[in-house]
């Protein structure tokens, strides 16, 4: 082989390596690259591994992950606890970063944009529902993670470098609002937003806020902000100081005995922002509602809800229900809202990685965070994107 040839191979070779050293470390557009669960057994086990990005379409926007938030969903999914989920999975569904790619449809979102997505990705935007602002109610609705899009692929969260979603879901971030802090806003801020806007909170009413952890402290600083009377119902005492610093006008603790009997019949309605309902003498927290009050559940749990009879209700003549997350015009107000009173999550960072994901998690898991995480340090893990 002559001199000349051989060189021709080795730099051939090279550049090969080079193609496929990219083609794996820099998976975009095609894929991306993240942290996932493989088995709902070992749920503090992730993995990095690139996964499949949906067939891009002209309404989409592309984003590169700068922050994600934590959210007690993302531990009852890759638990198991809610069911049976796609595997391996990637969570994370309170996400902001950068638009690197929008579609020609794209209307009101540009390349280098700060954006932020939360727990749904996508919907018919034709239904009944949709037409009405309720697409959070779509029947072909699709969630930031665990969902299938119509091309077979199962969407994937924030705890990765990238992710895909249809424009109607993606939300510019007011400039005063900090990435870290307004993440957490994104699933946990709209789905305590929402409710208590629908149920009137304001001036004038006074309003319970049962469970004071990643959803309620969200819960009290909304319904502060809107100018409610709020009441902090809590099983920790020591929460008490920091309820009030978040907008509580008043703390009851709910571990005395006959807890309930000051306050029958005081409560416009409960928002109800606990995951361990299955433990709550329901017929006590219903006798604290005024006539046609409601007892409204944003918190979940794994576990089925108390017996109830029909004539736990009838004293009062009071109403329980959930929510599932809030709408498009739900979203810009509550940003507007923290934008303007300067409302902040409490917040602790933790650099994204296969530790940090797990520790994270485990925090959520054993109650430990105060009052969300914010995985954040995405450059770090995954290479300088935009």
């Amino acid at each position: 082989m002559s001199y000349f040839l051989s060189q021709q191979l080795v730099s051939h070779l090279t550049s090969r390596k080079t193609r496929l050293f990219l083609s794996t470390t820099m998976p975009y557009p095609e894929t991306a690259t993240g942290f996932v669960v493989k088995d709902p057994k070992k749920w503090q086990s992730f993995h990095k591994e690139e996964f499949k990005l949906k067939t891009f379409k002209e309404d989409d926007v592309d984003i590169a992950i700068d922050a994600c938030g934590v959210c007690g969903s993302d531990v009852h999914s890759i638990t198991g606890g809610w069911g049976e989920t796609p595997l391996p999975l990637c969570v994370g569904h309170e996400i902001i970063g950068r638009a690197v790619k929008v579609g020609s449809k794209v209307k009101d979102i540009k390349v280098g944009d700060r954006v932020g997505v939360g727990a749904q990705v996508g919907a018919d935007l034709t239904c009944d529902n949709c037409k009405a602002d309720q697409e959070n109610y779509c029947p072909n609705q699709i969630d930031t993670y665990g969902a299938k899009f119509d091309d077979g692929v199962v969407s994937q969260g924030g705890f990765s470098s990238h992710i895909r979603v249809q424009e109607y879901f993606v939300f510019k971030i007011p400039e005063n609002l900090d990435t870290a802090i307004a993440a957490p806003m994104l699933c946990a801020g709209l789905t305590t937003y929402s409710p208590l806007v629908r149920l009137g909170c304001g001036p004038g009413k006074k309003v319970g806020i049962v469970g004071i952890g990643g959803l309620g402290h969200f819960a009290l600083m909304w319904a502060h902000a809107l100018g409610a009377e709020v009441f902090a119902i809590s099983h920790t005492k020591d929460k008490e100081e920091d309820a009030k610093k978040l907008g509580a006008d008043h703390f009851i603790y709910s571990g005395d005995k006959d807890w309930a009997k000051p306050y029958a019949f005081k409560f416009d309605f409960i928002l109800n922002c606990s995951d361990m309902t299955q433990e709550f003498e329901m017929s006590t927290y219903l006798s604290t509602l005024k006539v046609m009050g409601r007892f409204h559940n944003v918190g979940l749990p794994d576990y089925d809800l108390p017996a109830m009879k029909a004539q736990d209700f009838a004293p009062n003549g009071s109403y329980i229900g959930a929510s599932h997350i809030g709408n498009h015009p739900e979203m810009v107000a509550m940003l507007e809202l923290a934008s303007k009173q300067n409302i902040k999550s409490w917040i602790e960072t933790i650099p994204i990685s296969a530790e940090g994901c797990a520790k994270a998690v485990t925090g959520v898991k054993e109650n430990k965070v105060r009052y969300r995480y914010t995985l954040t340090g995405f450059d770090e893990a995954f290479g300088k994107r935009y």
